[in-house]
């Protein structure tokens, strides 16, 4: 158990000795024991040194190890559901020293990742995937005549989606040699932890109670009121002391829950479990931060954890005033929310789990009645929402780019055929860092803006953002606001509810001969650029509709048009504006700056721009070399 994280590089030996899983075949109960001790050290230590994924990792210690302990990895398939709690998996593989150099620029994904480890059976940045990921295994390997086995690793928050339900239904269907362990970290199912149902549920593994079940099953199915009575008899006595009736209707074995922590234990069921045919359910108990105080105390702070800076020498004068903080994007949203709320009784707040990501804590604490947290349940948020618009409520979805992807059927169906009155507050546009292509907010413009009467907005700074919100919010149909990750320029943001017009652009300088029209966070960098190449800047504002007048005057007053964007340049706003111009039978001289058509890898922010050739240098270089051509 640890106080504090480790100042110093722990001594890990039995660690340093784990070159691979087979490794861990050779050490004893006690030594994989003190195995677990270090992985939970190195962990500790790793990701104070560059930041990450912390809580959920510490909670699945002792069942990475005992997994690697008992399945064939990795010719047996282990996927981990979201992958935040893949971190000790990833020591155990191979690269406890890259785990030094995880998020960042060429070093290991923030996620299990299929390119960086043949261990990795399956890429994940998104929740609930597991299990349908592990019965498309399973079901390959009976095709193939194959016994290796399939397990999915899902968290109880994960199997709040629809998606994990599919997978089990289809699952029970099907009767594929498959494990499913739900790794219940005290947030949700049950606390059913004690003497009873770890009895019951080595009972439930053992070879003696499964004989005699087949045996039983084939015996009285010869007649069926006396195995229909034994049947319910067995699920009622067994729904005495666990939770598991659900799953057991669902066409799973169930057993648990049991300690998850409890290494001996761990191992034990798994060995037996690993014979067994059919589809099997395991619940473990586990604690989210487990063995470092703090994050036990507060699960939801120590989610993740920022890089831990050395400590510096004080300076021998006092440094001088810090200014201001400057709010973030998500809490100009969260105060948005609430002011708007205040004066409209109409206004509901959803979020598909991103409470505290979407700033969305306020407004729950202030108007709970208005406030639903869907859990990981994008699609059925966004159909919420429909519904409350079609009874005259004013719904806010509050979501990050790339999780309503998974609700674009829904967004388009349920909301925007129906021309219902839902705003859509998507945080997270752009590229967000280090964890990578699973998380960037780069399509969302390609995807918004081909849907018919759907208004797409994007501010340049922290009081447009406020304006937009209200924009949309009075707009009387499905209306977006996208806004980055993070900080603005720092703009004064006014206290009232103010709206912009509807498909207006903003000319902030006019110049010469080149035009850079520019939306969203690149704005401030076009500022610069302009500057330094006497140019006429436009503040796009709005995707959809775009201000055809002033687009068209652009083309006809200067030689060169540049647009600027984060977003996919295929099906951005350039593509956009490049349609409007073919659209009047207009030729201009064009050039589109965005994402480029590849898969952007993880890194801080700046340095993926760079990457993208969207920072100020390259943007520079870029429109030079087009200008020198004219």
């Amino acid at each position: 158990m640890f106080d504090a994280l480790p100042a110093e590089r722990p001594s890990t030996p039995l660690l340093d000795q784990i070159a691979c899983p087979a490794d861990l075949k050779k050490l004893s109960e006690r030594q994989l024991l003190s195995l677990s001790r270090e992985v939970r050290a190195w962990l500790l230590w790793s990701v104070s040194q560059t930041g990450g994924h912390f809580g959920a990792g510490l909670g699945v210690v002792e069942l990475s190890v005992a997994l690697h302990a008992v399945y064939d990895t990795p010719d047996d398939r282990i996927i981990w559901d979201v992958g935040h709690q893949a971190y000790p998996h990833k020591i155990l593989t191979g690269r406890k020293e890259e785990l030094l150099t995880i998020r960042q620029k060429g070093g290991l994904a923030a996620f299990p990742k299929r390119a960086e480890s043949e261990y990795d059976a399956f890429g994940v940045g998104h929740s609930s995937t597991s299990i349908s990921a592990a019965l498309g295994m399973a079901i390959a390997a009976k095709t193939q005549g194959s016994k290796r086995r399939s397990v999915a690793v899902i968290g109880d928050g994960a199997l709040t989606a629809g998606m994990a339900f599919e997978a089990l239904t289809h699952a029970g269907h099907v009767q594929p040699n498959l494990l499913v362990i739900l790794n219940d970290n005290e947030m949700s199912i049950s606390e059913n932890v004690g003497g009873m149902a770890t009895y019951l549920s080595r009972l439930l593994v053992s070879e003696p109670y499964h004989h005699l079940r087949e045996n039983s099953r084939k015996l009285l199915s010869k007649l069926p009121l006396a195995w229909e009575l034994a049947r319910k008899t067995e699920e009622q006595v067994k729904s005495l002391v666990t939770p598991g009736t659900l799953f057991e209707e669902l066409g799973f074995n169930y057993l648990g829950p049991i300690d998850g922590h409890d290494l001996p234990e761990l191992l034990a069921t798994l060995k037996k479990l690993k014979h067994l045919s059919g589809p099997q359910f395991l619940h473990l108990v586990t604690k989210k931060g487990k063995g470092f105080i703090p994050a036990e105390a507060d699960p939801i702070g120590y989610h993740a954890l920022t890089k831990l800076e050395k400590p510096v020498k004080p300076l021998q004068t006092p440094p001088p005033a810090t200014t201001k903080k400057k709010p973030k994007y998500s809490n100009v949203f969260g105060q948005w929310l609430c002011d708007m709320a205040a004066q409209d009784e109409r206004l509901l707040g959803i979020t598909p789990a991103m409470r505290e990501g979407s700033d969305l804590v306020k407004f729950s604490r202030q108007y709970p009645e208005r406030y639903f947290d869907v859990a990981i349940a994008e699609q059925h948020a966004v159909t919420l929402a429909a519904g409350m618009a079609c009874e005259g409520m004013k719904p806010v979805v509050a979501i990050y780019s790339t999780f309503l992807q998974r609700a674009y059927d829904q967004l388009i169906h349920d909301v925007a055929v129906q021309k219902l009155d839902v705003l859509f507050a998507i945080d997270r546009a752009g590229v967000v860092g280090e964890d990578g292509p699973t998380h960037h907010g780069t399509l969302d413009i390609s995807y918004l803006r081909c849907v018919p009467e759907m208004l797409v907005m994007a501010p340049a700074d922290e009081n447009e953002c406020r304006q937009m919100l209200t924009t949309g919010y009075q707009y009387p149909g499905p209306a977006a606001v996208r806004y980055p990750r993070g900080t603005g320029p720092g703009v004064e943001i006014t206290q009232d509810l103010q709206s912009l017009p509807v498909g207006k652009a903003e000319v902030r300088r006019q110049g010469k001969k080149l035009a850079l029209l520019a939306l969203g966070s690149l704005v401030p960098t076009a500022e610069k650029l302009a500057e330094t190449l006497d140019a006429t800047l436009v503040n796009l504002r709005f995707v959809k509709p775009l201000d055809e007048a002033l687009l068209l005057e652009m083309a006809a007053k200067h030689e060169l048009l540049v647009t600027l964007e984060e977003n996919a340049v295929m099906g951005g706003v350039g593509s956009a504006i490049n349609e409007l111009y073919a659209a009047h039978n207009l030729q201009p001289n064009l050039l589109n700056l965005g994402i480029p058509d590849r898969w952007v890898d993880q890194g801080t922010p700046a340095e993926l721009l760079e990457d993208c050739g969207l920072d100020e240098q390259s943007l520079l270089a870029q429109i030079e070399k087009r200008l020198s051509l004219l």
